[in-house]
């Protein structure tokens, strides 16, 4: 059962004067005019019917879409007012936003303070300074060091967002970023390959030939490797590519092969499939065998992980019936396994 819900209130480029090349606040917020506190204050009165009294551990109330802390604080206080006075009635347990790396300071912070605030996800993008100048961003990584340094210092929880395939990225560049965030220690991260939308300077540079997306599968393999080093570092990952509802249109996304509306899936069923495989010929080289003939196996997960286990699609069975035609494999529940854990036994 689902223990944890967001109630989300988005503010389209509100906070932000940057125009990073990929941006398009007005498509993946899907709104496109101004919230003031009233809407907060509706907002919340929407969602809480629906999630009062079904048991939920965590109801957070997310500020998303611009750069919350780049607002003039007396408008991040008239926001984060409402948010408290729930809180404080305890109808919500946290308050929860999104901002820029040059947009945290000590008196952002300390007013962040006094409303109570939790949880602080920085837009860090690259760890690159290439792919940050070759994106517009408009901040350094050094900005990013002391922002993160400073949330830590002031007891908020730590999230950090990560891009992958902005101009000038590699999967090596990606891959050292997904590191570079783990000896920062954040508490939560978020992995979004880039998507091409209408009205960016990306789709420009697409057009003119100097941009080329990544295809789905050069995605997910550096993501797959990305989310590996960050869940190892018990880094819990909120999000793996963007939802469809964070799209206006399903013409919004133009180019970038890398929107799917399973992306999590493919990720960590690509996770699934290599601890299952690497299982398997583990068996086989202790039996003495270099590759699997004949045989029954069980390939098993809890009930959560298992279509991960199965794949998207079911492509991880087509896999392995197509790769080991000659064994037999039964997909089993295992509720001893915890998330993300595979177990392949022989009998």
């Amino acid at each position: 059962m689902k223990k944890h819900a967001i109630i989300p209130v988005f503010i389209p480029h509100r906070g932000c004067p940057n125009d990073c090349v990929f941006c398009n606040q007005k498509a993946i917020t899907a709104r496109s005019s101004d919230v003031s506190p009233e809407d907060v204050r509706n907002t919340i009165e929407t969602y809480l019917p629906t999630l009062t009294g079904r048991g939920l551990k965590t109801i957070e109330l997310a500020f998303f879409g611009g750069s919350f802390t780049g607002l003039p604080i007396p408008e991040q206080s008239a926001f984060l007012a409402v948010a408290k006075e729930y809180k404080d009635a305890g109808l919500i347990d946290k308050i929860h936003m999104s901002t820029r790396p040059d947009y945290i300071n000590r008196d952002i912070l300390d007013n962040l303070k006094t409303y109570d605030a939790d949880i602080i996800e920085l837009g860090v993008q690259s760890f690159d300074p290439d792919v940050l100048r070759a994106s517009n961003r408009g901040h350094t990584i050094e900005d990013v060091y002391k922002a993160c340094h400073l949330i830590k210092e002031y007891g908020f929880t730590l999230g950090i967002q990560l891009m992958i395939g902005l101009p000038g990225d590699s999967p090596a560049k990606s891959i050292a970023s997904a590191k570079e965030a783990v000896r920062l220690s954040p508490q939560l991260a978020r992995l979004y390959p880039t998507i091409v939308l209408r009205d960016t300077r990306l789709l420009q540079m697409y057009e003119e030939g100097i941009y080329q997306p990544l295809t789905t599968e050069e995605a997910v393999s550096t993501t797959k490797e990305m989310y590996r080093i960050l869940d190892d570092a018990g880094i819990t990952i909120l999000r793996v590519g963007l939802k469809s509802t964070d799209l206006i249109t399903e013409g919004e996304a133009i180019c970038g092969h890398t929107f799917h509306p399973a992306f999590r899936q493919l990720v960590e069923g690509e996770l699934a499939k290599e601890s299952l495989e690497n299982q398997l010929h583990q068996l086989l080289e202790n039996a003495g065998e270099t590759e699997p003939q004949a045989g029954n196996f069980a390939f098993k997960s809890n009930g959560h992980s298992f279509s991960n286990m199965i794949g998207n699609a079911k492509r991880n069975k087509l896999y392995f019936a197509e790769k080991y035609p000659g064994i037999k494999i039964r997909w089993q529940l295992d509720t001893a396994l915890e998330d993300g854990q595979y177990s392949v036994i022989k009998y």
